[in-house]
């Protein structure tokens, strides 16, 4: 187990590359007694993840208003991790268990990206989108390497 100090100091490393180096707005902190370490989520600039059901709605929802649809980023869940730490399934799964789809603080609207519109497409995102964690995997040099992980099986993208 990862001492307090590694975790705090394993937080700022990433929520400094976070900010400064992809330019991600609200970067905060989360903390509760059922966490096993704190998290970080955030609002990132563009739109980092498009299920692939979404995908085909947007797709088939554009050539409908013959438009493209903009594409609004969402708030992300951020794991920070060191590069040498092993973590099973059991761990990932009662971390997903102890968060919701969607990070706290995130007006309803804003999570259900609400404009008016019934379309199909958005029910892929606000709290009916699928967990998700951004594993940010930091290095001795301080190299931080982000990966998707997800709560459950999700097809892939298609192409």
């Amino acid at each position: 187990m990862a001492s307090p100090d590694h975790i705090t100091a394993l937080s700022k490393v990433v929520l400094n590359n976070l900010e400064y180096q992809h330019d991600w707005t609200q970067v905060k902190t989360h903390e509760q007694p059922n966490l096993p370490r704190p998290l970080i989520y955030g609002l990132p600039p563009k739109r980092l993840y498009v299920h692939p059901d979404e995908q085909v709605d947007v797709i088939k929802a554009e050539k409908e208003r013959g438009k493209p649809i903009q594409q609004e980023p969402e708030v992300e869940w951020v794991l920070p991790l060191h590069l040498s730490e092993k973590w099973s399934p059991a761990q990932f799964a009662a971390l997903f268990d102890a968060i919701e789809a969607v990070p706290p603080g995130v007006a309803r609207e804003e999570a259900l990206h609400l404009d008016g519109t019934d379309a199909r497409w958005r029910l892929w995102r606000g709290p009916k989108r699928g967990k998700r964690i951004l594993l940010a995997t930091v290095q001795d040099d301080s190299t931080v390497t982000y990966y998707w992980i997800h709560d459950g099986l999700v097809k892939p993208r298609q192409n």
